[in-house]
């Protein structure tokens, strides 16, 4: 498959450099001051780093994070005696909806520090590293969100989305005039369905950790099977 996204990549180090220059908090300015692998950079080169949210809802403007899962890893080894995960205690409320989705109790939350005490060791754990999730709109917004509610400002970042890149690749397949007469539509890009179509084993989803070695693991099969480990990684990002 040629280059994922048609429109131009984003010049992630250029905007970095910008964000260092505007940046106010101490913290925010030592992230962005940590250079990110270069736009040409292969695949294959780039230590990435599965990042995972568990949330109170999903509205970065009214909910909150609850965990955080990442794991370092490359397209050939996922680093697991690297993995960190932290329990939050948000600000809202925890509804019962979400809980029964995450399994997340009160009683788990209650003596959880909140983002702003553990923010030092998040940031350097994302420095210099480009996060790779399942639907962007999570883990970036709601990071962003958060910062902003904490330290009067945001957050900007590269991604690259399992979600995107698995959306594209069904959207082409299922392309084409003769699917389309026979009525053919794109397969699902939720994880577990993305995974089961690379025969990657079920996990039980809707824990941070778990779901962010997932991710990392659907990464490494999305290159193989549809892409080159060559293709730079500005190819990818968002």
């Amino acid at each position: 498959m040629n280059k994922l996204f048609r429109s131009p990549a984003v010049d992630w180090p250029f905007k970095f450099a910008q964000k260092l220059e505007r940046a106010r908090d101490e913290r925010l300015k030592q992230f962005y001051s940590q250079p990110l692998p270069a736009p040409d950079t292969p695949l294959s080169e780039v230590t990435f780093l599965a990042v995972d949210f568990e949330t109170t809802g999903l509205n970065p403007n009214k909910d909150g994070i609850i965990t955080i899962g990442l794991v370092p890893f490359t397209l050939n080894r996922i680093y697991l005696r690297q993995a960190k995960h932290w329990t939050l205690r948000p600000k809202q409320k925890l509804e019962e909806d979400s809980v029964v989705i995450h399994g997340i109790t009160h009683n788990d939350i209650i003596d959880a520090p909140d983002l702003s005490e553990v923010l030092d060791e998040i940031l350097e754990s994302l420095a210099g590293h480009i996060p790779v999730v399942h639907y962007r709109r999570i883990e970036r917004d709601f990071l962003d969100n958060a910062l902003k509610v904490r330290l009067g400002e945001g957050i900007e970042f590269p991604v690259l989305d399992t979600l995107e890149i698995e959306s594209q690749i069904q959207n082409k397949l299922a392309g084409g005039l003769w699917n389309k007469l026979k009525g053919k539509k794109p397969a699902s890009v939720r994880l577990g369905q993305s995974r089961r179509r690379y025969h990657l084993p079920d996990y039980t989803p809707h824990h941070a950790l778990t779901d962010a070695i997932a991710t990392a693991e659907l990464l490494q099969a999305q290159i193989a099977h549809h892409f080159s480990p060559d293709m730079p990684v500005k190819d990818f990002w968002l």
